[in-house]
């Protein structure tokens, strides 16, 4: 019975951090998106040339 309960504990923990990891790459992929997009699609600053998005 003891085995029978780790083979399930361990198979919904690879479960859990599989999806967990699943979800972590599309929000990877969101973010490098919007920062591709950062460099594409700037505001234009107060004196008509483009800005920085960034304040680095």
């Amino acid at each position: 019975m003891v085995p029978l309960l780790v083979v399930l504990l361990l198979a919904l923990i690879l479960f859990g951090a599989g999806f967990a990891l699943k979800a972590l790459w599309w929000i990877a992929v969101i973010v490098l998106v919007v920062w591709a997009l950062g460099f594409v699609v700037r505001p234009a600053g107060s004196d008509g040339r483009k800005s920085r998005w960034y304040r680095w």
